[in-house]
């Protein structure tokens, strides 16, 4: 049986202490899982609001194979398909004292949040680690500000660059991600100590991004245009995870891919559910070097902490 996180799983995320905390006793049975609030019926007049229980576990083969796999779809979206996803769910499990799962029903539930780390060196020979390098090569080829990542993915070797790979449900709170990376970081300390292959050179950090778009539905034009900043051709871009504007600050590079297989134009306007503006999804890649990652976590955890 999968054990509960219990270092930084507890962190009650209304800023409160949790009652009947006796984590400093020794022997104490694991703390009070992390409560948070969670937004409910944003389209309704009365905003109801519902605590819910947040509890951290280690991933679990048994349990999490089909949540972890349909997370990561989430996170690869349209490119989804040119992966073995099965095989990378099942190499991400064979490392179970290694990243998170978040959960709000207990240990058999499905994850809503996830984070792993995978050793792009170490696993260079499996097929599916493969698929993803050249697939990270080509995109950071495409993006010049992504030029860092694709001289360190052309050496040979491959140097120990530490793939992160999380996601979660879209309305999961943010405050979930500082415990896990906080863990990950004690956890892969952990793993030097023990002379595994955790020693990383450089964290990437795979994310999503969207660029919103005028609905087609809205105009007269054949096809639907993206939204400009201000005074720039460029797009402007938007973060489904606030932590990624953080961790770009602390980055050696940073940018958007897009990707290989593109949604068709109607699938912009499917996003319409609480806005005028459709929106198109990019992929992101961040490269933090190994020295500069823990300040970046911490950078992170003071951003998302939560309001007292």
């Amino acid at each position: 049986m999968g054990k509960r996180k219990q270092q930084l799983g507890d962190v009650p995320m209304d800023g409160t202490q949790p009652e009947g905390d006796e984590s400093d006793d020794v022997g104490a049975p694991p703390k009070t899982p992390a409560v948070c609030d969670i937004l409910l019926t944003p389209w309704a007049q009365d905003i109801n609001m519902v605590n819910v229980d947040f509890e951290w576990f280690d991933p679990q083969p048994a349990v999490d194979f089909h949540g972890l796999k349909n997370l990561l779809r989430q996170l690869l979206d349209a490119d989804s398909q040119i992966f073995d996803m099965s095989a990378l769910a099942d190499l991400i499990l064979s490392q179970p004292l290694l990243g998170s799962t978040v959960k709000v029903d207990g240990n058999e539930s499905d994850p809503y949040a996830f984070l792993s780390v995978l050793n792009l060196q170490e696993h260079k020979d499996k097929p599916v680690v493969k698929d993803l390098t050249n697939y990270l090569k080509t995109k950071a080829a495409s993006n010049p500000s992504l030029s860092a990542l694709h001289q360190l993915l052309s050496q040979t070797p491959i140097p120990p660059i530490g793939l992160i790979l999380t996601e979660r449900l879209i309305n999961m709170p943010s405050e979930v991600i500082p415990p896990m990376y906080n863990m990950l970081l004690e956890e892969i300390s952990w793993a030097i100590e023990d002379k595994e292959p955790y020693t990383f050179s450089h964290y990437l950090i795979m994310s999503k991004t969207y660029e919103e778009i005028e609905s087609k539905l809205d105009m007269e034009e054949s096809r639907p245009q993206k939204k400009k900043k201000k005074g720039t051709d460029q797009p402007e871009r938007f973060y489904f995870h606030p932590e990624d504007e953080v961790l770009e600050r602390h980055a050696l590079c940073s940018g958007s891919i897009e990707y290989t297989h593109q949604h068709d134009e109607g699938h912009s306007d499917s996003k319409r559910a609480f806005q005028e503006l459709g929106i198109s999804t990019n992929g992101s890649l961040v490269l933090i070097e190994a020295a500069k990652f823990e300040p970046a976590v911490k950078a992170v955890t003071e951003y998302l902490q939560p309001s007292m």
